[in-house]
């Protein structure tokens, strides 16, 4: 019965529709957020068009479900505004077997989700974020062709320049804050400058030539030099993945285990200076020792908390799809006569206003061990299955 040239023709309509959606979506949130975003921020288009690839699956997330729930409202709105759904109820083809390629879209989209969770999604963007920070010389020279200036509120330095030929800053001022932060002890003003970071990625090197220095009341003067400086925090190249987020799904059983051992042997440490307290052998110090050793399990425990939530956090967004995919069918059907737009408005509405928000606040409960992740974090795919069910039972009697 589903291999029916009916049930073959909806799922065909289906992907078409869910195809052009996704692409359409994804390039809108593209262009007009993240691109532009980038824009602002300095980065060259060389840079944004080898970051797009790895934008990409990052964004599906947040894609897939939403255009899972535009194709079904759109295609069953459409079969129903053409009586075929009525068709087929007056020739005794149950309401299930009509639903069933929707039902299917959204269990390919939900293992599809899951499998880029593995691995693909959280690997691009940690490769990002990595390769965002990895020319720190090519995006400082962006900055400063943009901005013609670098500061920022963290640095206890500034640069000013008047403009670039090639690698050459023209009309370099240099200046480095005083203690306070609130004035200058330092300024040395040059013709031409070049910015280069030393072998361990560490220091910024600002070789300057003929550059005039002021220094409090004294003035000098420099044919060349190098000021070394601190790279700026958000520029400094890391490789350590230090989010769940970042973390491949087996890369998640591996950081659980290493701090599960850890906070196995904080227990047993506990355990040992407790035992020597309750028979009056332990030293005065060992009570504050105790607590300290208590506090470091607390954070181990967080950092545990982080990867159960992660882990069912991926599985709750990919089952989004089918949920969204559940609800949209019977939607779009009642919606039939009204326009496209209003049953997918009406479905998307509730869907931002209350399972977005019920899904985030419970993934923060389990990230902050205030409940057991599989029990909290599946309660906004469970609110939508309760309501796909109830919706399908008034439409199939009707």
């Amino acid at each position: 019965m589903f291999w029916s040239s009916l049930h073959r023709m909806i799922l065909l309509e289906l992907i078409k529709v869910f195809g052009l959606a996704l692409c359409a979506l994804t390039g809108l949130i593209l262009m007009a957020g993240i691109i532009s975003e980038a824009m602002k921020n300095g980065l060259g288009p060389t840079q944004i068009l080898l970051a797009i690839p790895l934008m990409l699956p990052s964004l599906l997330p947040y894609t897939v479900p939403t255009t899972t729930l535009f194709a079904t409202c759109i295609v069953y709105g459409r079969l129903s505004a053409d009586n075929e759904i009525l068709a087929l109820k007056s020739a005794g083809v149950h309401i299930i077997h009509v639903i069933s390629p929707a039902l299917l879209l959204g269990t390919l989209t939900s293992a599809g989700m899951l499998f880029l969770y593995l691995d693909a999604i959280p690997h691009t963007s940690f490769v990002l974020k990595s390769q965002a920070v990895s020319d720190v010389e090519e995006t400082l020279y962006t900055m400063l062709r943009k901005d013609r200036c670098l500061k920022h509120p963290k640095l206890n330095y500034e640069i000013d320049i008047h403009g670039i030929e090639g690698r050459k800053l023209q009309d370099v001022i240099f200046k480095r804050r005083a203690p306070d932060g609130k004035s200058f002890d330092f300024i040395a003003r040059a013709k031409q400058a070049e910015l280069h970071v030393d072998a361990d990625g560490k220091q910024l090197l600002i070789v300057m030539w003929q550059c005039q220095i002021v220094k409090g009341t004294t003035v000098g003067f420099l044919e060349s030099n190098v000021w070394p400086v601190d790279i700026p925090a958000f520029l400094r190249t890391g490789t350590a993945k230090l989010r769940t987020s970042d973390m491949t799904w087996f890369e998640l059983f591996e950081y659980e285990e290493r701090w599960q051992d850890e906070k196995e042997k904080l227990s047993e440490a506990i355990d040992r200076h407790q035992a020597q307290l309750n028979m009056g052998k332990g030293a005065a110090s060992f009570r504050d020792h105790i607590a300290s050793l208590m506090n470091d399990r607390k954070l181990h425990d967080s950092y545990l908390f982080n990867v159960h939530a992660e882990w069912h956090m991926r599985a709750a967004i990919a089952l989004g799809c089918f949920c969204f995919a559940l609800v949209g069918c019977p939607i779009g059907i009642w919606f039939s006569k009204s326009d496209y737009l209003s049953a997918f408005i009406t479905c998307f509405l509730p869907i931002v206003t209350v399972y977005y928000p019920v899904m985030f606040c419970a993934i923060s409960y389990a990230r902050a061990g205030k409940g057991p992740p599989w029990a909290t974090i599946y309660i906004a795919d469970f609110l939508m299955l309760l309501a796909g069910a109830h919706l399908f039972r008034r439409l199939a009697r009707n």
